[in-house]
Formats: C-alpha cells, sequence, structure tokens
C-alpha cells in the first residue's frame, strides 16, 4: 500500500478559505466546523489535509482558542477528522454507505430515482439471433471466463473504430458496466488506498470504492465549467497521492459534465504522470444529443494507463447485463482471472444477443438519441413552467438533468414528500461524500413524456405543500439503488 502523504494546510491559508462565519446563525465553532466540512466535501480542502494548530489557526481567525477547539472535535464526532500520532489533526471523509434498494418493478410508480430507459426495439430480434446461434455452444461446457471470443472481438472493433486500436485479448466482458468497475476495484485496490472521484459523481461508485477498502477523495466537477475538473485532479493528485481515479469524461452522472477533447487529453496525461490508474465509465459515452463523438479519454496513451468500462445498459436495456473493461492485455488478463475466480462466466444466451446488437449499435444509437432528445425537451419544457424557481441547465447529453433547487429547499424532504404519491426520486446527497448536494436533485429524462409531464406535476405539488422547516433536514442520506 502507497504511503498515505498528509498535506499541511497554513492557518492564514484555511481562514482565507474559510472566510467570515461570524453571521452564520447559531454558535460559532458549529458555523466554523459547517464550514471546513464543507471545503472537504467539496474538495476546496482535499481529504487527508492537516489542518493547522489550534492556536495559530484561532490567532488567524480572530477567534478564541476553545472556538477552534470545540470546532475540530465536531468535525472528528461528524467523521470528517482525525487525531493521528505526530500529525494533529487530520481531515477524512465518512465512509459511503453501501446500502442499496433494488429499482421498482411497479408500474403504477413513476421511477425518476434511476436513469434507465425501457429497452430498444432491436432486442427481441437480437435474442432470436443467439437462439439462432446457440446450438453451434451447447456441445462445450458453456463456460467463458473473459467472454466469448466472438464479443470480445465485436467490442475491440467497436474501440478501434472509434479512434482506439484495442485487440480482443485487452477485452473482458463482465455483467453489467457496474460488475466491470466493482471488480477493477476489488482487484486492484488495498486497504486504505485512496481514488479520487468527481464530486458530484455516480453512487455505486462511491460504495464500490467503500466495499473494497478505499477511500473517496472527491474533486468538484461543475458542468458549466466541465475542464476545471483538470486543475482540481491534478490538486489531488499531488495532495493525497490517490492510487486510482474514478472518471465519467462523457456526460457524467448526475452533472451531465463533458471534458473537452483538450481537457481529456490534459487530465489523463495528468493522471499517468503522477501513476493514478483512471478508471473511466463509459457507459453513457455514446449518448450525445447536441455535439458529435470526441475521443476516448484512453487514447493517446499507454494502455495500462487506463481502464475503460461500459456496457449496454443505457444504450439497449438494463436488462441486457453485459458489460465489459478493455486495457492493456497483462492487466486484462489479472482482473478477468479474478472474476473468474467469482463467477466463472457471463450467460452465453446474453453474450449472444449482446454480439448481435453491438453489430448494428449505430443504428440502435440513432434511434435512442431521437427518443432521449424529445424526452429531454418535455422534461425541461415542463420543469420551467411549473417550477419555474429551480435552476434546469441543458445537458448535452446522458440520460439526466441536475437540478439545482430553489433556496432553503431540502431534497431529502422532497424525495420523502414525493414517496406516498408514487413518484420515486434519489435525493442529492446520495451522488456526493458527507453532506454535499442536499440543495439538488437529478431528474432523468428516460420516462415516456405523459409520465414525465405527470412527475413533474406531482413534484410542483408536493414541494408546494413542504414545511418551511423540512429545509433544515440534515439527516443521514436515505440508503438507495441510483444508477
Amino acid at each position: 500500500m502507497p504511503p498515505r502523504l498528509d498535506q499541511s494546510i497554513s492557518a492564514q491559508e484555511l481562514a482565507t478559505l474559510v472566510g467570515p462565519v461570524e453571521a452564520v446563525p447559531g454558535p460559532r465553532y458549529a458555523a466554523l466546523a459547517r464550514r471546513i466540512r464543507e471545503l472537504v466535501t467539496t474538495g476546496a480542502l482535499p481529504s487527508g489535509s492537516r489542518l493547522p494548530a489550534e492556536r495559530e489557526f484561532a490567532a488567524a481567525l480572530g477567534a478564541s482558542r476553545v472556538t477552534v477547539a470545540s470546532a475540530y472535535r465536531l468535525l472528528r464526532a461528524e467523521g470528517f477528522a482525525v487525531t493521528r500520532h505526530g500529525s494533529g489533526t487530520v481531515t477524512e471523509l465518512p465512509a459511503a454507505s453501501s446500502a442499496w434498494r433494488a429499482p421498482t418493478t411497479d408500474p403504477a410508480q413513476l421511477d425518476l430515482a434511476h436513469a434507465a430507459p425501457e429497452a430498444v426495439p432491436e432486442v427481441l430480434d437480437a435474442y432470436q439471433q443467439a437462439l439462432a446461434a446457440l446450438p453451434a455452444h451447447v456441445s462445450g461446457h458453456g463456460y467463458a471466463p473473459s467472454g466469448l471470443p466472438e464479443l470480445r472481438t465485436a467490442i475491440a472493433d467497436r474501440f478501434t473504430a472509434r479512434g482506439l486500436p484495442t485487440d480482443p485479448d485487452q477485452v473482458v466482458v463482465t455483467a453489467g458496466t457496474g460488475d466491470a468497475t466493482a471488480i477493477v476495484f476489488q482487484t486492484l485496490l488495498q486497504p486504505g488506498d485512496r481514488v479520487l472521484v468527481e464530486h458530484p459523481t455516480y453512487p455505486g461508485a462511491l460504495g464500490m470504492v467503500d466495499a473494497a477498502g478505499g477511500r473517496c477523495v472527491p474533486a468538484p466537477v461543475d458542468a458549466a465549467d466541465p475542464d476545471a475538473l483538470v486543475g482540481a485532479a491534478a490538486l489531488v493528485a499531488r495532495q493525497s497521492s490517490p492510487r486510482m481515479a474514478f472518471l465519467m469524461p462523457d456526460f457524467s452522472n448526475p452533472s451531465g459534465a463533458r471534458l473537452s477533447a483538450a481537457g481529456r487529453r490534459r487530465l489523463s496525461a495528468t493522471l499517468w504522470q503522477h501513476g493514478v490508474l483512471a478508471v473511466v465509465d463509459e457507459v453513457t459515452a455514446e449518448l450525445h444529443l447536441d455535439d458529435g463523438p470526441l475521443p476516448p479519454f484512453a487514447a493517446g496513451l499507454p494502455d495500462a494507463a487506463t481502464v475503460t468500462v461500459g456496457g449496454l445498459s443505457k444504450v439497449v436495456w438494463g436488462g441486457l447485463r453485459i458489460g465489459w473493461l478493455r486495457t492493456d492485455a497483462a492487466l486484462a488478463a489479472q482482473v478477468g482471472a479474478a472474476l473468474g475466480r467469482r463467477q466463472l462466466s457471463v450467460g452465453v444466451v446474453d453474450q449472444l444477443a449482446a454480439t448481435a446488437l453491438l453489430r448494428r449499435l449505430d443504428a440502435v444509437l440513432e434511434e435512442r438519441r431521437r427518443t432521449l432528445r424529445e424526452r429531454r425537451e418535455v422534461l425541461l419544457e415542463e420543469v420551467a413552467r411549473v417550477l419555474p424557481d429551480w435552476h434546469a441547465p441543458r445537458p448535452a447529453g446522458g440520460l439526466s438533468v441536475w437540478c439545482r433547487l430553489p433556496p432553503g429547499t431540502s431534497s431529502a424532504a422532497v424525495v420523502a414528500a414525493a414517496a406516498p404519491h408514487g413518484l420515486l426520486l434519489a435525493e442529492g446527497r446520495a451522488f456526493g461524500t458527507g453532506h454535499a448536494f442536499d440543495d439538488c436533485l437529478r431528474l432523468p429524462f428516460t420516462l415516456p413524456p405523459d409520465r414525465l409531464r405527470t412527475a413533474v406535476r406531482l413534484l410542483a405539488e408536493v414541494t408546494a405543500g413542504l414545511p418551511a422547516r423540512a429545509a433544515a433536514h440534515t439527516g443521514p442520506a436515505r440508503p438507495a439503488t441510483v444508477v
């Protein structure tokens, strides 16, 4: 395990970051602790930073030492700091929750908790083709630990066509994109290793890092300025020495941010120079709704610098549990061996169906993008019409809108109020570390237009009925599966 390189921040630097806290209601020590917590959860103050001594920080703030000591004590109690022998007080992030609730199968529910569209029409024909091809396989044992050769070839050809030359032995087939991500973390992370994550990010990744014994270090991502992630990630790489980074350079879930071609080149090079293995989730990479495709994140780097994961869940259907990872052949063999020990193989019929779909994926994508464009417009128009106080920026691709709620509105309160009406939502805090993003709500545009209109109408009704005190909700995030 690489050493943990805790970085100090001076008393004056931290006082400048904190800013004035005198005007914040409540005890000054609580306001100070809250401000430091915000800096840690947004990545402005990296996890692992050594806080200044109480006396020095108090002098820089113009506060009493008791105020600083009480703030540090509160941060430790909340899990945002620890005391280490010889290092003093060091910032930390509370471990991500690994509790999950499965998506609903009740058709009466309006499920906006999960960004999961229905199957494309080609799925049925693909399974018919798979059944027709099955007789050639039933005489064998039925196991293909790293994937059927024809599927690995089809995936490799797809990467090559997108500008990333790939051989089939660089590909491992998995039971979905999440399965690919999880096996990479389980195989390559050691307990205590740090993982740079975008903030906000996909909640499943936070849970997977935690399950593998890693610690997430956030780097803020902003859809209005996606390439700012380059500088933020470079700072985290220098100060926290992460072993890996989990990134979604194309329409990040939930922010919708997309790195430019130049931004991804700079970020990939920066991580490689710092010895950080980039785990790149491309599950929505080809769901560009406005602009065209951009080069894969891994293009131009040694194959061992990146593990690219992807799958068919968003493009084709979540019920087709086929994903993959692509990396250096030796690393692919290592991860593939670990996957084989865990589950031997993915189902042959599903792999055959996926092979048929990959051969016609361009046509499938064209229709999927058309449908998503229509639904995106419906959702944005309805939010603007009945929820004018919500800030809902238009994403250029992906599956969802990352909404900023009106001041004083808690996403946790909105989620709780909507559930009895059959409207399922994922609260903003699911997408961050600590207590971040309770003022945000992800709204997928994956339901048909009439159901989207109904969902937004219900949102308007439940938010209008929220008591003012609901905005002060600060309890723990409700566990939920978010896809």
